[in-house]
């Protein structure tokens, strides 16, 4: 079997990215030939190091580089990143049996879409947020720190003030949305959502696609070593962006109020201001090792409260993996893994429920029967490289790939190759 993943960075810079990699490597050692096609130049992530892995760079740049109205017309249709991917996939000494993409609003943008349902293999796209549906990709109202509940492009939708930089970003990725749409109907696709809430979310917001939807869990990889005891913890921990969204001032808020300390591991726009408030540190991005290794010392429990409508935030599959309690926002996907006063507290991501459950975890016995029951249930049902990998197996398989891997070499679908005489319409 030949696979080809499409993403648009080769580094863990973020959930989605770490997922690819992780997919990549998975397929690899499983005896799968990838080829990973990296959009944006960089150097590669050891993870790909692997006999089975073949990369790609495709040598595009982050369109938000290019600044303007350069920036806002790749944005929308980035010709050039649909000729050169046509470029790429004709130039495969194998034909792949499909083609699973994780990124693309970063420089590909919706001119990839024809040359990847063109390619004549299933298409397969990994849904880590909703920019599929919505403009601004999180289904988020950034104008009053609230999920959405507008249809995406309906009159009510495009009026909205939401986006989190400007009106402006916000009519450009309104326009990327309407070019989606175009590039995208009628054109059968699969779409993979990583946890139950995104697919109950997306099966209305994608009304009127040809989609066919998936159910695969993120692989979670830990640091191996014996289950955290995270009754002697300090402090309630947060990993990730510091962001609002993501509730970061709420987890200092609500930790203040129990009684606790808040470590913070990471950066964002609120990092100025959780340092100025007491009983909070932050120590900034660490490599994956120090994170394991800083939790397992000091997290009496995991806090992720965020106020949007995460799918699948990999840190909470993780800390309950290490034996970790997490606190978890009941608008996140990741909540479904967690067993509310069993491994953990699902609550509405307030100060008033937040600070309740971190106040429950302060008692010793607590903590340790919530991390304990954790750690045993997470071998119970892991959620291991291994098993994410046959889970794709097997879905790429019912779509009809090629399984014996003989080497062959086929033109690209008509639509895919005609791609490469499409006028550049993003001035680069």
């Amino acid at each position: 079997m030949h696979v080809v993943i499409l993403a648009e960075f080769a580094s863990a810079s973020g959930g989605a990215e770490k997922v690819a990699l992780e997919s990549a490597r998975g397929l690899a050692e499983a005896g799968v030939s990838v080829t990973y096609l990296q959009a944006i130049p960089g150097d590669p992530d050891p993870l790909l190091a692997h006999d089975s892995i073949r990369r790609v760079v495709l040598g595009l740049p982050d369109i938000w580089s290019l600044g303007g109205a350069r920036a806002a017309a790749a944005g929308i249709w980035h010709a050039a990143a649909s000729r050169k991917l046509a470029a790429a996939l004709a130039a495969l000494p194998v034909r792949p049996d499909c083609i699973h993409l994780h990124q693309w609003t970063r420089t590909l943008s919706p001119a990839v879409f024809p040359v990847l349902s063109g390619a004549g293999v299933p298409l397969i796209v990994t849904l880590h947020d909703y920019a599929l549906a919505c403009p601004n990709g999180v289904y988020y109202r950034f104008d009053r720190a609230e999920p959405c509940g507008l249809t995406p492009l309906s009159a009510a939708c495009i009026a909205a003030p939401c986006d989190a930089r400007s009106r402006a970003h916000k009519l450009v990725r309104v326009a990327r949305t309407v070019a989606l749409r175009q590039a995208v109907r009628g054109r059968p696709l699969h779409v993979v959502h990583v946890c139950d809430a995104s697919r109950r979310r997306m099966g209305d917001l994608l009304d009127g696609y040809a989609v066919t939807h998936h159910r695969i869990d993120n692989p979670v990889r830990v640091a191996e070593g014996p289950a955290a005891t995270p009754e002697r913890g300090d402090a309630i921990a947060y990993v990730g962006r510091l962001t609002r969204e993501k509730g970061a001032d709420l987890v200092a808020a609500a930790a203040r109020a129990a009684g606790l300390p808040a470590l913070f591991i990471g950066a964002g726009p609120l990092e100025a201001e959780l340092r100025a408030r007491d009983g909070v540190e932050v120590i900034g991005w660490q490599s994956p090792e120090a994170v394991w290794d800083i939790l397992r010392r000091r997290a009496r429990a995991l806090a992720a409260p965020s106020r949007w409508y995460e799918t699948g935030p990999l840190t909470v599959y993780e800390a309950l993996a290490a034996g970790i309690p997490v606190v978890a926002s009941d608008r996140s996907g990741a909540a479904e893994k967690v067993r509310h006063g069993q491994t953990g507290f699902v609550v509405a991501p307030e100060v008033g429920p937040l600070a309740a459950a971190f106040t429950a975890l302060r008692d010793e016995t607590c903590a340790r029967s919530l991390g304990a029951r954790a750690y045993a249930e997470a071998r119970t049902a892991p959620m291991t490289l291994a098993t994410h990998a046959a889970a794709l197996r097997i879905l790429y398989g019912g779509l009809g790939a090629n399984a014996s891997g003989a080497m062959q070499h086929r033109p690209l679908g008509r639509q895919a190759a005609a791609a490469l005489e499409q006028p550049d319409r993003s001035g680069i």
